[in-house]
């Protein structure tokens, strides 16, 4: 071979090993580029057996819709515990990280997140009221860097009062739970389950509580109070302290009514709301959606679509309760 030759084939092996390094790279970079960045923020406690569920359902459903962790999405999750400290403090980090989307469970949560950005698209579950709360404008046109799902309309809340009063006709007053600065939106349900509850000739009043202390003094109240029941507001301080709720509601043998499933498998008498986790699913819809470039704006805000009913017969038995047949066929779960 002449030594031109062996030139030009030497400079034609380098500009395509030049081309193959550039392809590498390229498909580096375009690799690095697809890779994106969740937030969530969850108002419940870290620690507890159904803790873990929000961030395996998210990772589950996004890795079905082609987001895989730790390949193409990366996720920062927090737990506030329904502390406003932690809220405020882990809103303001989850910010500044600065990802595409972040996921907030609650309505602390949400309020604290948008708080800190009208930028960033924030998808919310377990919200009860995101226009009275100022998260957007309209339901079907939200308007802003805000949309998500609903947790429970009101309606949902006097239906548990409707279903404790039919295995616990006895009760007579109501004492309806929650803590001001983690349900600001008590005001939404309380005026349904009044209207309600002025039907079944039941009184309802507010408990509000801001420590277990006061929790325990509620109950221990009710309990020498014949005739007297109990109600949560579905709100992340509830949902921290609901297994000292259940063991106190137990010990006073107070007919409770909670808005989780979780709840009555530990011990409580009955449930009745959403599946919290098919919230997230659907919410891990519209983080796709984002990541492809919808606007929040413009993705509108949904109210749930699984109800559930969930009986304890063993706690109806220890407070001397019988479960009508009708409630037994329509409940999703018993628990013997």
């Amino acid at each position: 071979m002449r030594h031109g030759a062996r030139s030009r084939r030497r400079f034609v092996l380098r500009a395509l090993g030049g081309l193959g390094l550039v392809a590498t790279c390229g498909a580096i970079a375009q690799n690095s580029a697809r890779q994106r960045r969740i937030g969530a923020l969850i108002g419940w406690s870290a620690s507890g057996p159904e803790a873990q569920a929000p961030r395996a359902t998210l990772k589950e459903r996004l890795a079905a819709l082609g987001w895989i962790e730790g390949r193409n999405l990366r996720m920062d999750v927090r737990w506030s515990a329904a502390d406003p400290q932690a809220t405020a403090t882990f809103a303001k980090e989850l910010v500044a990280l600065n990802p595409d989307v972040i996921v907030s469970v609650t309505t602390p949560v949400t309020a604290a997140l948008h708080r800190e950005t009208k930028t960033i698209p924030i998808v919310f579950t377990a919200v009860s009221d995101p226009i009275g709360s100022g998260f957007v404008q309209t339901l079907p046109r939200p308007g802003g860097n805000v949309t998500g799902f609903i947790d429970l309309e009101s309606s949902v809340v006097s239906k548990g009062l409707q279903v404790l009063t039919e295995i616990a006709p006895q009760v007579k007053r109501m004492a309806v739970m929650f803590n001001p600065r983690t349900a600001p939106f008590a005001e939404y349900y309380l005026r349904a389950v009044d209207s309600v509850a002025a039907k079944l000739r039941v009184n309802v009043f507010p408990a509000k509580v801001a420590s277990a202390q006061e929790i325990e003094a509620v109950i221990a109240g009710l309990g020498r109070e014949p005739g007297s029941g109990l109600m949560l507001l579905p709100e992340g301080f509830m949902s921290v302290h609901h297994k000292l709720i259940v063991a106190m509601a137990a010990q006073h043998k107070v007919p409770a009514a909670y808005y989780a499933g979780f709840a009555v498998k530990e011990g409580g008498l009955i449930a009745y709301g959403i599946d919290f986790m098919d919230l997230l699913r659907r919410a891990a819809g519209y983080v796709d959606q984002i990541l492809r470039g919808a606007r929040p704006a413009e993705l509108p805000v949904q109210q749930p679509e699984k109800f559930e009913l969930h009986i304890n017969l063993k706690t109806a038995k220890t407070l001397g309760l019988t479960v009508p047949p009708s409630l037994l066929l329509r409940a999703d779960r018993v628990i013997e």
